[in-house]
């Protein structure tokens, strides 16, 4: 179902984009030219059909947009990324490597309880 909606979505997609470039911009863009002549559709039919088309692919590509996020927060409820990889802490090793310290050694002087958390600034 998912898929669906994703393939509908980026139909709609090309579609919007289409019509958007399709319509004529005040410098006239790469909307569809015209002379003064008379045609099936004049300027301002074509002008208010393609601004319907592109009402109603927005609207259908906000829909599809809504649809697959509420699919992907259904997938994603209450997940980690950590959790879907399955993936623990790496185990320390029993013997460490020559020239480094042994696994549980402290690399950081100890911290005093009393001491503040950041040193006093010189001004």
């Amino acid at each position: 179902m998912e898929n669906v909606v994703l393939v509908i979505h980026l139909i709609l997609a090309l579609l919007l984009i289409g019509v958007v470039l399709l319509q004529r911009s005040e410098g006239g863009g790469l909307g569809m030219g015209g002379g003064g002549g008379g045609g099936v559709m004049s300027g301002r039919a074509a002008a208010t059909a393609l601004s319907k088309l592109t009402w109603i692919f927005a609207a259908g590509f906000i829909a599809t947009s809504v649809t697959l996020t509420i699919f992907a927060a259904r997938d994603a409820a209450g997940t980690s990324v950590l959790d879907q990889i399955g993936v623990d802490a790496p185990a320390a090793p029993a013997t460490p490597a020559p020239g480094l310290p042994a696994a549980g050694s402290d690399l950081l002087p100890p911290v005093d309880p009393a001491a503040p958390a950041t040193p006093p600034r010189a001004d």
